[in-house]
């Protein structure tokens, strides 16, 4: 890792507006963090804590009502983006969501689901996007005979997996895992975690977890922020911050963690 952040956040505000003379509501309020090359970073909290407001801000999917959101130096300045634009942040930065089966085309096989987005970024041959899709599903722990199967073919870790393979196709340098494996069993779970702490020690690829889960982040990021109410309260290494919580509302959400020895020491890496 450098001292160049990779990711700048510098005072995030995002106002949703109100219906029918109701006031707007403020999800996220001057939200300010770094996050340097090959870094994980966990932004933590509870439903409508914002953090999932801030992942779609960084990523393009909202636009900020306040504030500045800069990737790899360059800012993502609000308004319209050209196709060239887009297709550039879209090899800067992709995300994974919760529901793998929602970010599938249904009716498209998975050779040509990450076939199509090879094409439009790499203008790669037919042969050249055949070996690249093997590649990818290697890359995530899948037999190539799954690139002829449909998302309804396929267990829920497998589609999780589909996608994050179509989200590393155009080689980011960035990976927003939105709840990423919330809906998977705890067995899934684990392997999907394990093989993304594996691309990342490959690749050197940054992450930006977002999670309620606390022991999903000690797992797989180096440093967390907590936020409650759109405000960040708290930040600090994960391991710091899980053992010797500081703000009563990280204390609360550490102790609602059920079990003891419920959160498990990070896996080592070699």
């Amino acid at each position: 890792m450098t001292d160049q952040p990779l990711i700048r956040v510098d005072g995030l505000r995002k106002v949703f507006p109100g219906r029918h003379g109701r006031p707007g509501v403020t999800a996220v309020d001057d939200v300010s963090f770094t996050v340097a090359p090959g870094e994980s970073l966990a932004i933590v909290g509870e439903s409508g804590s914002g953090k999932t407001t801030v992942a779609r801000m960084i990523t393009g999917l909202e636009r900020p009502t306040a504030g500045t959101v800069e990737v790899n130096g360059r800012p993502r300045t609000p308004g319209h983006a050209g196709a060239a634009e887009r297709r550039r942040r879209a090899r800067e930065t992709q995300m994974v969501f919760q529901d793998p089966y929602g970010s599938l085309d249904p009716r498209q096989r998975v050779r040509d689901t990450l076939g199509e987005i090879l094409a439009l970024h790499f203008g790669l041959t037919r042969a050249q996007r055949a070996d690249r899709v093997a590649e990818l599903l290697d890359q995530v722990g899948l037999d190539t005979r799954i690139a002829a199967a449909l998302p309804r073919d396929m267990s829920g870790g497998q589609r999780q997996r589909v996608a994050i393979a179509k989200a590393l196709a155009t080689r980011p340098a960035v990976l927003v895992l939105d709840e990423a494996v919330a809906a998977l069993d705890v067995s899934i779970q684990a392997q999907v975690l394990n093989l993304l702490a594996d691309i990342r020690d490959a690749s050197g690829i940054t992450y930006l977890f977002i999670s309620h889960d606390l022991a999903v982040v000690r797992q797989v990021t180096d440093r967390a922020v907590v936020m409650r109410d759109g405000a960040i309260v708290e930040a600090n290494t994960t391991a710091d911050l899980l053992d010797h919580p500081e703000h009563p509302y990280t204390r609360l959400l550490r102790a609602s963690v059920p079990g003891p020895g419920w959160i498990p020491a990070r896996r080592k890496t070699a």
